[in-house]
């Protein structure tokens, strides 16, 4: 474990699929660089599968909390406030399971949990310095998960329909929606510049004391 002279500021980012959780969290990421931000993706915290068949896979509930390895997820979350380095796993869509591979993250000053359910979680939240609910329009939501599906996850328009009416709507109701109460900030028309802003300069300033001290 490396030794660390500061308490790092924890933020979670949750809201629903296609809200623009991941515009705030790399918005964040390049202002500040990644010697000053690390990114914890929950959507690769997505349960190992590697022992049921892949059309077993492709009909699981992903919108589903117990669908996440949240013992995972929190252990790293700690490891990383301690200073510690974790080896992230890497989920591929394309095959509804874990890679073989992983990905390096290094603790630092500023930490952000990005994900559906960010905020679902007690012991995420309890870690957390800010929480914020990124609200956006069904809408709109459902055609940035359309064109993303499409595009890089090769899904076809009937399997992604057929998904959203089935798990992504009456989950969003049931499990994300209700966790907007958790939120300290509630960016609403998803994420807008001035509410990017506001962010961002309240992590310049934490980044600032980290230096300072």
């Amino acid at each position: 474990m490396n030794e660390i002279n500061y308490h790092p500021f924890v933020i979670g980012v949750a809201g629903g699929s296609g809200s623009g959780k991941s515009t705030v969290s790399q918005q964040v990421l390049a202002s500040f660089g990644a010697d000053m931000v690390s990114v914890v993706m929950q959507d690769d915290y997505y349960n190992d599968q590697s022992d049921l068949p892949p059309d077993v896979r492709r009909r699981q509930n992903y919108d589903h909390p117990q669908a996440f390895d949240w013992p995972l997820l929190v252990r790293h979350v700690q490891a990383l406030r301690n200073g510690e380095a974790i080896e992230m796993p890497e989920y591929d869509f394309t095959i509804d399971n874990r890679s073989s591979r992983t990905i390096l993250v290094k603790p630092a000053p500023v930490i952000v949990i990005e994900g559906l359910f960010a905020l679902y979680d007690a012991d995420l939240r309890e870690m957390m310095s800010l929480k914020i609910f990124v609200d956006t329009a069904p809408d709109v939501r459902f055609i940035r998960r359309m064109q993303r599906d499409i595009t890089e996850r090769g899904r076809s328009v009937e399997s992604i329909v057929g998904q959203y009416m089935e798990t992504v709507r009456p989950m969003h109701k049931q499990f994300i929606e209700p966790t907007k109460r958790h939120a300290d900030v509630i960016l609403p028309h998803g994420a807008n510049v001035p509410a990017v802003d506001v962010i961002t300069t309240k992590v310049a300033s934490v980044i600032g004391q980290v230096k300072r001290s």
